[in-house]
């Protein structure tokens, strides 16, 4: 069985949707390690609930990335870590560490990438005026949100929506499209060649 770390920053309300996916055999998979950067982060307390081991950095303790970088890639090495599951992971990863987990870290973020990166994704569509977004599954790269696409998700935009209620309709959206996208990676059933992604379900391959 694959295992997997997820990176955590904050509430922890996609990792509460994974492990309770794992919990109702959802995910094929172990959830081995929780990893984050902020000591007081509700997830961590999600995992602790659990019974999931955590790791907690301070990167105001390093000087540069690499160096709890390197803390964290130990910590994946002794738990066996296979592939890993950034969930509001508020740091950007260097080339060292992606290099290392090259096609095998995974991001989920609330818009329609290419459109909208960043922090603020939600608050930047509704003030471009689109009257979509959506959800999008992908893998991570040396860029920010411009790794190869996995499946993306649409939700339409109500003309009376504010940035926390449509935040609330995808947030649902993630809870349940991010486990599946998990346990299809998990199962070897999405690979990855340059940016082309091909998802294998019931034998046949769909390709982004």
């Amino acid at each position: 069985m694959e295992r997997f770390a997820v990176f955590v920053s904050g509430n922890g309300s996609n990792l509460e949707a994974i492990i309770e996916a794992i919990g109702n055999g959802k995910i094929e998979a172990k959830l081995s390690l929780v990893v984050s950067d902020n000591a007081s982060a509700y997830a961590l307390k999600r995992a602790a609930k659990a019974g999931i081991e955590r790791f907690c950095f301070d990167p105001k303790d390093y000087c540069k990335r690499e160096d709890y970088e390197a803390l964290i890639i130990k910590e994946l090495k002794e738990k066996g870590v296979d592939f890993i599951v950034l969930a509001g992971f508020m740091r950007i990863l260097s080339s060292y560490f992606v290099n290392r987990y090259k096609n095998k870290i995974l991001n989920i973020h609330p818009a329609l990438l290419p459109s909208f990166p960043g922090a603020h994704a939600v608050r930047d569509t509704l003030r471009s005026g689109a009257d979509q977004t959506g959800v999008t599954v992908h893998f991570v790269n040396e860029g920010v949100d411009s790794g190869p696409i996995i499946v993306q998700d649409i939700e339409p935009i109500r003309v009376d929506d504010t940035e926390e209620t449509l935040t609330e309709r995808l947030h649902k959206i993630e809870h349940k499209l991010y486990p599946e996208v998990i346990d299809l990676f998990a199962k070897e059933k999405i690979l990855v060649e340059d940016r082309a992604v091909k998802i294998i379900i019931k034998g046949e391959q769909d390709e982004n």
